[in-house]
């Protein structure tokens, strides 16, 4: 039969769930992974994730939680992979448009969701009010900092720092100017915007 892991992720906000239980199958080669969690979007994230590396799952619900059975039987653990050739653009402090309170919230959650992927991109480049994320107070420091850590290099707008007011209270990267932000993106394989 294998082994049986336990993951209790009730209470915890995305992507913790998806991380934890992906870990878990990480641990295992054959067994089953039950990954308790308390909302209806993590378990269809969970769901989503034991089905994207190919294992077969069945959720039940119990006393208001759901726990989803994961089964993996020889599957060989696999995931999106990013080319190192790949540069994220971000240019703003916020993901997505509309609430800031919950771009804020998204960008955290985004950029701590890139410390758990096994292939990372070449470079992230900050412009704009994204410069904030890499500098004093910033929720996001401990992200790029694992990032940065694990060769990642992050590039930070000199002008966007200098009219800021920020330059002083960088923590994180090194600063770069138009002209070589320009040669990186066009040189990358692929870039994404966030």
């Amino acid at each position: 039969m294998g082994k049986i892991i336990e993951v209790d992720a009730r209470g915890l906000a995305c992507p913790l769930p998806v991380v934890k239980t992906k870990k878990a199958l990480e641990g295992i080669e054959e067994g089953e992974v039950i990954t308790i969690v308390d909302n209806e979007v993590a378990r269809d994230n969970v769901v989503k994730l034991a089905q994207s590396l190919g294992c077969q799952t069945e959720v039940k619900q119990e006393n208001g939680f759901y726990r989803v059975h994961i089964r993996k039987e020889g599957v060989t653990a696999t995931q999106l992979s990013v080319n190192p050739g790949q540069l994220i653009f971000i240019n703003s402090s916020h993901l997505g448009r509309g609430s800031d309170e919950l771009g804020s919230i998204l960008m955290r959650s985004f950029l701590f969701s890139l410390t758990e992927m096994e292939v990372k991109p070449q470079r992230i480049i900050f412009m704009n009010s994204g410069v904030h994320l890499c500098c004093e107070g910033s929720p996001v420091l401990d992200s790029l900092l694992a990032l940065e850590e694990k060769g990642v290099e992050i590039l930070v707008c000199g002008t966007c720092l200098d009219y800021f007011q920020l330059k002083e209270k960088l923590c994180v990267g090194k600063v770069t100017n138009m002209y070589s932000s320009v040669e990186h993106l066009l040189a990358a394989e692929k870039v994404i915007t966030i």
